[in-house]
């Protein structure tokens, strides 16, 4: 779940990743940067931990900071996949 977008004044995306699981597990989350015009800018993703049953807030950098004011919305994949 998106909690915040990039901007310039911080650079990166925030997102909150929820575990429903009743272990610790490793997700794999994308996020993908757009312009004002909802045209792709950056596609970037992550693996973050999250302890079982718990959630966790994590922040995704813009890749390249030169392009970090062109960043209009931020979308982020509604489901994580887990890798372990």
């Amino acid at each position: 779940m998106l909690v915040q977008c990039a901007s310039t004044e911080e650079p990166y995306a925030t997102i909150e990743i929820r575990n429903p699981n009743g272990r610790d597990a490793l997700f794999t989350v994308k996020v993908n940067f757009k312009d004002k015009h909802g045209n792709p800018l950056l596609d970037t993703g992550d693996q973050v931990s999250v302890p079982a049953k718990d959630k966790t807030t994590y922040r995704v950098a813009v890749a390249s900071a030169g392009r970090v004011g062109l960043i209009g919305r931020c979308e982020v994949d509604p489901r994580a996949a887990a890798v372990r």
